[in-house]
């Protein structure tokens, strides 16, 4: 098969877990950038990618890359691009975002409009007629332009990755599937050790984690816009894909997996989307109050994204939030947590100070991952090792 080049956008800070997840299904990398990750791979890697990747955004198949300071110059440079390599002759195709930082060309409307036109001169030489009827698959493309270098690239996700197909209900603040993914990848967690989320909300993070145990490719619920092109997919590649990923699917295991609200509408919700993800029995949903938040197992992990106080009146009650947070982890002395939120004072409030703590963009707003690891399970005997 032929090879592509293929980005692979992302929250920014989780580079290094996208790039250990494209490293896993055995691709190489070419570049790492802020909130993206470039790898090399063929037609099979674009299905893959769509199916497997947990902390992708998306996946572009690049068409090229150009310098342009001008109007004119983007528009020669975009003209220049391969695009009969990619789009059909009966291809559906339009500029679906323009994006622009730090650059001479900024606005989206002007990149859009031109860039159109630039594609459809290419695509009179190559097919030799005036006009198209765009009546075929749809082939939608993405511009982003930084310090005047333009990167293009044709999207063949659709809708964002983190749209895995059950979360029809929402709690009020939801983390993304996909930011919730990479955060548990950033732990040591195990589907062997307990997990709680006490500010469970519509339950992303136990339900990312059940799908990782049982491994359901976070993919295999939705469908993807390049299943459409049939002139370079073969068109029998996603069914075998899927068809793998099945197979792949253990339902079986039983991880500890425990989400705690105050509300009982949202724990509805978490239900609800719990079902519609398949793990529903592998999840137990509790109307709890975190100051109530105790447990017998020992080893545990605590991951929760907590109220952050966006509104003034709802800021005033996070110290003695954050105050109980601390204490359940005074009870769970052997337990490690992990925090994604605002808030500014947490070590202060919760009385430890964070082992590790990365800066990370939930959405528009700037958060911190706080990582308080806790001692390690004492490792099991093996089998026919003496006792003593």
């Amino acid at each position: 098969m032929e090879t592509y080049e293929i980005t692979a956008p992302c929250h920014f800070g989780l580079e290094s877990v996208l790039k250990r997840e494209i490293y896993d299904l055995g691709y190489d990398i070419v570049q790492v950038d802020d909130g993206k990750v470039t790898f090399e791979g063929d037609a099979e890697a674009i299905c893959r990618a769509n199916l497997s990747l947990m902390t992708a955004e998306r996946v572009l198949l690049q068409v090229g890359s150009f310098h342009a300071e001008t109007f004119d110059g983007f528009f020669e440079g975009m003209k220049a691009l391969p695009w009969e390599r990619f789009i059909p002759e009966d291809g559906k195709f339009w500029i679906k975002k323009a994006s622009s930082v730090r650059s001479k060309l900024f606005s989206p409307s002007d990149l859009q409009s031109v860039g159109k036109k630039a594609i459809v001169e290419r695509l009179k030489d190559a097919y030799h007629k005036e006009w198209f009827d765009e009546t075929g698959a749809s082939y939608p493309i993405r511009i982003m332009i930084k310090k005047d270098e333009v990167s293009v690239g044709l999207d063949t996700s659709g809708d964002s990755l983190h749209k895995r197909g059950y979360r029809v209900l929402h709690g009020a603040a939801p983390i993304s599937e996909t930011l919730a993914a990479a955060l548990i990848l950033l732990t040591p967690w195990h589907p062997d050790r307990i997990m709680v989320d006490p500010f469970c909300g519509s339950g992303t993070f136990l339900i990312e984690a059940a799908r990782m145990a049982a491994h359901i490719a976070p993919g295999l619920g939705r469908n993807f816009t390049a299943e459409e092109w049939t002139n370079f997919i073969p068109s029998g590649l996603w069914k075998q894909l899927r068809e793998e990923a099945r197979e792949e699917v253990d339902l079986s295991i039983h991880p500890d997996l425990q989400g705690y609200d105050i509300d009982p509408e949202v724990l509805s919700a978490a239900r609800e989307n719990a079902r519609n993800a398949g793990v529903e029995e592998m999840i137990h949903f509790q109307c709890r109050d975190v100051k109530d938040l105790h447990h017998p197992k020992k080893y545990g992990f605590l991951l929760t994204n907590p109220p952050y106080g966006e509104r003034m009146e709802e800021k005033k009650a996070l110290p003695a939030l954050y105050g109980e947070i601390g204490n359940a982890l005074d009870r769970l002395d052997s337990w490690s947590a992990y925090i994604i939120t605002s808030y500014t004072d947490t070590e202060k409030y919760i009385r430890r100070k964070a082992t590790k703590k990365r800066k990370i963009y939930n959405g528009m707003i700037r958060t911190d991952f706080y990582m308080f690891p806790g001692p390690k399970p004492p490792k099991r005997k093996r089998q026919g090792e003496a006792n003593g």
